[in-house]
């Protein structure tokens, strides 16, 4: 029998036909769904839940009370905050329920993308590369490459390198920083 090279605190399920990669660990209380797809190095705090078929990158953090539905994909080095909350359904009903995966609109967080505690990611949008979205934020619609959103509904309020060491305001045009550099011009749309 091998021996796995991930952790899985007791308290935590983990149904058939997951995959998860070296290093990773899933903290208690946790649930990680079927088809579901977790990358080495990626850790899992206290009551995450992971939907059927959820695609998680490597090296991602993902905080306490954070459920990642299906139609939701995070790509490597993302980082969810504690209880931000994704949906995965534009138009929920209890009457007429709207739950099976032809109803999921997707959404996807591209690499090192950061989302702040308490945020909502509606469904359908996407998250450029190294986006940043502030504590308590609502995001409507997608955010390009290095955005700085936040408030409700999320506006861009800045552009923030990789390393989050440099911050440009919105009107500017190219984002340089010293320390990782990161230097790119910035697209005011999503890319």
């Amino acid at each position: 029998m091998q021996e796995n090279k991930f952790f899985v605190h007791e308290s935590s399920y983990v149904d058939d036909g997951v995959s998860i990669g070296e290093g990773t660990k899933i903290w208690h209380f946790s649930h990680i769904s079927k088809g579901a797809e977790i990358g080495s190095g990626c850790n899992l705090g206290q009551n995450v839940f992971v939907g059927n078929d959820v695609m998680i990158g490597n090296k991602v953090k993902i905080q306490n009370n954070v459920s990642v539905y299906e139609g939701v994909e995070l790509e490597d080095y993302v980082f969810c905050g504690p209880s931000m909350v994704f949906t995965n359904v534009r138009t929920p009903r209890c009457e007429f329920p709207r739950n099976t995966a032809a109803d999921y609109k997707k959404t996807l967080v591209k690499r090192g993308a950061s989302i702040g505690a308490n945020a909502t990611i509606v469904c359908g949008t996407t998250l450029g590369r190294n986006a940043f979205v502030g504590a308590g934020s609502t995001v409507t619609k997608d955010v390009p490459d290095y955005a700085v959103v936040y408030g409700n509904p999320a506006q861009i309020k800045g552009y923030m390198c990789a390393c989050g060491d440099t911050i440009v305001p919105a009107d500017a045009d190219k984002l340089e920083c010293k320390r990782c550099g990161v230097s790119v011009s910035i697209q005011k749309k999503h890319s």
